[in-house]
């Protein structure tokens, strides 16, 4: 912990006014950005062949999207829609 702090807060005088600032950007610096993406890209990807497999394609994108691998399990969950009813035939001209 103390080395986290050390990153967070190396270079912040923290007299200043501004000083949350730099620290939450030192933080925000640390995270791992480029990982982040692309494993959500993964978990979109994964979700939409899902979603497309079970008749759901925006839903399974919306879900994985919003959900990660959690989004999955919901889009595996939820029932297949049900075709649309065909109409009767018109009856017979004469």
């Amino acid at each position: 912990m103390e080395e986290w702090l050390d990153k967070a807060t190396q270079g912040v005088d923290m007299d200043s006014p501004d000083a949350f600032l730099h620290i939450f950007l030192n933080l925000m610096n640390l995270v791992p950005w480029a990982a982040m993406f692309w494993w959500s890209v993964v978990f979109v990807v994964v979700g939409a062949l899902l979603g497309w497999w079970r008749g759901r394609l925006v839903e399974g994108i919306v879900w994985a999207a919003v959900l990660g691998p959690f989004g999955w399990v919901v889009v595996l969950m939820r029932p297949r829609p049900r075709p649309a009813a065909e109409p009767p035939p018109l009856p017979k001209s004469r």
